[in-house]
């Protein structure tokens, strides 16, 4: 059987395709987003400022509540006696980290404890160092008696369960150290027995330890040259005395009787050094309250500018999607989900930038402020992130609402015949 001539003709009928995108509303509003890219570029950038500024606002206002909470929960006592002209000393040493020093007898201690309607006292001992190598400023140290204490060492418990030992440190959570759990200070090597969780107080930049360790401390800086008023000897000087009251007195009944009792020292009241940063709290919300409510109106109406001048500019595109048969729904639907997807944009990237610059800094922020300053926990920073890229992403389609209505209204032959 002769072989056909066509036996070894082959053709390639394999059909070769092109496949589109399906023409959806929102890959529709991509690619008009992609062919005004500079536009819309713009807006994202709108909105991304709406979003950094959000965030920024209400995780400062968050990190200053949780500054005075936390502060509230560390002092634990009521009224707090220095010597007289020290109630700023103390204040800035608590809330701003400002190393301070200042003594009084010890005897003042059990005479305070004998005060009418006082119930628990526990003394203090403060010292300063030189600029040690673990910090770029000066340390505090805060001494205690761990047999009296009311203040610090249910702090410490969160994150030491045993008691401190002779020659043991606890330090604030923004003190540094390497690898080996020690610290050199006056020439004198300390083991460092536990670092406390973070309070967003000037506390994060103290050195805890006992009372025997401080004395010895004393004498270590006494020995390097450190230079202090002649005649305070550690083993019979305090700093501060902290005060519980007894149930049924008034902080004024106490503080009165102290201050009867003693002269040249200061009573300061917990409560009313808290209120006062409360106070600076309220007027720092109602002016970022204030300034956000103006930030939102003028970015509404720089939205609701640049959309009309757009919506202006491409009416007879529109017109041209309702003659191919878009619905008024469909044309609605395509111009807001165009603008929602420049805000969510900008929104995210806005956020992330606010939280890049904020995050970092938060200790620096917090001693600008002259506030208690502590970060919220991560499900609230990010709550705070999805809230702020909502927002901004809610204002674009706001502001568009009113010019889409009039869109819809025009008659599509007279809108595309318009300017012929």
């Amino acid at each position: 059987m002769k072989k056909s001539s066509y036996d070894n003709f082959q053709v390639d009928i394999v059909p070769q395709f092109k496949i589109e995108k399906p023409l959806t509303i929102f890959n529709i509003a991509l690619e008009n987003i992609k062919k005004r890219f500079y536009r819309s570029a713009a807006l994202s950038v709108v909105s991304a400022i709406i979003a950094f500024v959000l965030f920024s606002c209400l995780i400062l206002s968050f990190s200053i509540k949780n500054g005075l909470g936390s502060l509230k929960a560390r002092l634990g006592a009521d009224l707090l006696v220095v010597p007289v002209g020290y109630d700023k000393g103390i204040e800035g040493l608590l809330l701003k980290g400002e190393p301070s020093y200042f003594y009084f007898d010890k005897s003042v201690e059990d005479k305070i404890k004998n005060v009418q309607g006082v119930r628990n006292v526990s003394a203090q001992f403060f010292l300063t160092s030189l600029n040690q190598d673990c910090c770029a400023v000066p340390v505090q140290f805060i001494g205690f008696d761990p047999k009296t204490d009311f203040s610090i060492q249910p702090w410490i418990s969160k994150s030491y369960s045993k008691s401190i030992k002779d020659g043991e440190l606890v330090i604030g959570s923004d003190i540094s150290i390497e690898g080996k759990r020690e610290l050199k200070f006056f020439n004198e090597n300390y083991t460092v027995a536990a670092r406390l969780e973070k309070t967003g107080t000037g506390l994060d930049q103290a050195v805890y330890a006992n009372m025997n360790t401080l004395s010895h401390l004393f004498t270590a800086a006494k020995k390097s040259g450190l230079t202090f008023i002649k005649e305070i000897d550690s083993e019979s000087s305090i700093s501060s005395v902290l005060v519980k009251i007894e149930d049924g007195y008034s902080l004024e009944e106490v503080t009165h009787n102290i201050r009867s009792s003693f002269d040249g020292l200061q009573v300061v009241k917990s409560k009313n050094m808290i209120g006062t940063i409360a106070s600076g709290l309220k007027t720092f919300s109602i002016f970022t309250n204030i300034f956000l409510v103006f930030f939102f109106a003028a970015s509404l109406i720089m939205f609701s500018l640049a959309f009309s001048l757009s919506a202006n500019e491409r009416k007879k595109e529109f017109a041209v999607y309702r003659a191919l048969g878009a619905s008024s729904k469909k044309l609605t639907s395509l111009v807001l989900t165009e603008i929602s997807i420049i805000c969510v944009a900008g929104g995210f990237a806005g956020t992330v930038a606010s939280a890049i610059v904020v995050i970092p800094f938060t200790a620096l922020i917090g001693r600008s402020l002259s506030l208690p300053f502590l970060l919220p926990v991560a499900p609230v920073i990010i709550g705070t992130g999805f809230l702020s890229v909502a927002v901004s992403a809610f204002i674009g389609p706001l502001s568009a609402a009113r010019e889409v209505i009039r869109l819809n209204k025009r008659e599509v032959y007279l809108t595309i015949k318009e300017g012929e």
